[in-house]
């Protein structure tokens, strides 16, 4: 697994694709795709908005069932812990969930890419 996390139009999705040769085919996006894509696709970008609809579902991420189904995806994530906190409940909630998420995600990962400006630093590896 690969993950590929910077700010917001820092483009990630376009370094991924670049960087990990993911054909457009191939990928899902987290803000709209059936929940099961994650388990299929080699690429799930918006992945902060994944994790969005799984908790708007009451349901929880599994990192052990995607390692177990599909540990070569390469997941894109915007980083949400920098600005301002937000006023709605929900809204803070799903924040500190995706931080969470994120570094657990981010521990048991091959590699992690921060994109800034299109440019990618690997800062983990193998």
């Amino acid at each position: 697994m690969i993950l590929v996390t910077g700010g917001c139009f820092q483009g990630k999705k376009a370094y991924a694709f670049r960087q990990f040769r993911i054909r457009p085919e191939e990928a899902a996006d987290g803000a709209q795709c059936p929940l099961e894509a994650i388990y299929e696709a080699g690429m799930l970008y918006h992945f902060h908005e994944y994790i969005r609809r799984l908790m708007q579902e009451g349901r929880e991420f599994s990192l052990e069932e995607l390692l177990e189904r599909n540990p070569q995806i390469v997941l894109v994530t915007n980083e949400l812990g920098y600005g301002v906190v937000p006023v709605d409940q929900f809204d803070r909630a799903y924040r500190e969930k995706t931080g969470r998420v994120c570094c657990k995600v981010a521990q048991a990962a091959q590699e992690v890419h921060r994109v800034v400006c299109g440019l990618g630093t690997v800062i983990k590896h193998g």
